[in-house]
This record gives structure tokens, sequence and C-alpha cells, in this order.
């Protein structure tokens, strides 16, 4: 528990110190603790500490801690959970039950049954649109490596998020997106930064929705990525050591 709350503390200065840099405030940061492999032993042990945003890759071990951490600390315990990584769609009814935010909707199948599965839940599911800026093939995501030049990428794009934000139970609020690994500083801000200017242009485009949550960063560049206007970083490693 002490290590923990010390590995705590030291994102929350490294937070604070690049909100500064960049002339933002801390408040606006939300830190997703990524649990994904941890026990929901480690899920409360964080919740002691303070945090109160947990991030799960899948939909299977959301749905075990979920409830468990529900049985511990009852319904009120004013935790979210953050569905981080994509969807299969036959996964889809367990994210709509579990999940109080999607951040990696990369495919309008997913959003449409996400759609029908909440409003037979009679839940809002606000969500995020994942792009692939970096031109990686191993990510997924809209495809944005070269949506300021390439007119069929930005109408793509553009086309999708208008789709989905009509469609009920879905509450569109921005995008996610992923740097590489292993990349100099420099390319790590290019990704962050074109994502930022991409959500503008989309709130240009469509001024009646939303785009103002980004989902960019984790252990290696949250720093970076709040530099370069994240509202949403995903920081699992700096809390809680290496992956069980």
């Amino acid at each position: 528990m002490n290590e923990l709350r010390e590995r705590y503390q030291r994102v929350q200065e490294r937070i604070a110190a690049a909100t500064v840099r960049a002339n933002r405030d801390p408040a606006a940061i939300t830190l997703v603790a990524v649990t994904k492999t941890w026990p929901v032993e480690t899920v409360l042990a964080a919740y002691e500490v303070g945090l109160r945003h947990f991030g799960e890759n899948r939909v299977e071990e959301l749905a075990e801690k979920v409830p468990a951490l529900a049985q511990t600390l009852g319904a009120e315990h004013g935790a979210t959970w953050h569905l981080i990584g994509n969807l299969q769609s036959r996964k889809t009814t367990a994210a709509a039950d579990q999940a109080d935010f999607f951040h990696a909707l990369d495919r309008l199948k997913i959003a449409q049954r996400l759609s029908a599965q909440c409003q037979a839940n009679g839940r809002t599911l606000p969500v995020l649109l994942e792009l692939n800026v970096s031109g990686e093939e191993s990510k997924a995501g809209f495809a944005g490596t070269r949506w300021e030049v390439d007119a069929g990428q930005r109408d793509a794009i553009k086309t999708a998020a208008a789709t989905i934000a009509q469609l009920p139970g879905l509450q569109l609020r921005g995008l996610m997106t992923m740097a590489p690994w292993e990349i100099p500083d420099a390319e790590i801000r290019a990704v962050f930064r074109r994502t930022r200017e991409l959500a503008h242009w989309l709130q240009n485009e469509l001024p009646t929705l939303d785009f103002s949550t980004l989902s960019m960063g984790m252990t290696d560049d949250f720093e970076i990525a709040i530099e370069e206007g994240a509202t949403h970083i995903r920081v699992g490693r700096a809390l809680f050591g290496e992956r069980q």
C-alpha cells in the first residue's frame, strides 16, 4: 500500500509539472489507472490511496472487477470504469453492461451493436473514436495518417463521427490515439499534436458535437500528451509496476 501511494504521488507530481509547462490546470487531467492483469485487490488498494478511474483492456476482466468492486465498496463507490482496449462484436454486450466509458471505438459495426445494447439496458455510454494517426499497422482505429492532406480520410472520419453521434445510447465525447513505441519524443509529440488538431477540425466541421476529450498518453509518454492537450491519460506501469 505504501509503495502504491508513493508511486501515485510521483505520477501526480509528473502530471503537475507537465501542466505547468503547458500552462494548463491539473484538474483538467483525468488519470486512468490501468489495472489490466491485476487482481481486484490491487484495484481496491488503488481506490484506498485515492484513485477513482480504472482502465481495462479486456472486457472479460472488466466484467469480473466491476461487480467485485461494487460488492466490496457498495454500489455508490464513485469509481469510473474505462474500457480502453478494442472490442470484438461478440463481446459488446458485456461492454454495454459494465463499461462507464469506452475509449477505443474503431468501427461503425461496434458502435451500432453498443447502441442497441445500451438502449436495451437504458444506459448511455460515452465513447471516443480511436484514430490511427501514426500509421503503424499494428494500431487499430480510423485511418488518420494523412488527414491534413487527404480529403478522403477527413471525410471518412467526419462521416463516422457524425453517424456515431446520432446513435441512441451512445455519447460521442472526443478522440483517442496511441503513439508508437520507442520513437523520438519529437515524433511522439507530432502524433499527439496532430490528433489534437484533428479534434479541433472536427469541432469546427461539426459544431453541435463534442470533441473536447482527448485520451492520449501512457506511462512513458503521458507528459508529452498533456503538453499537447490530453484530457485523459492511461497509466499502468508507473502506478503498479510491471504487469503480473
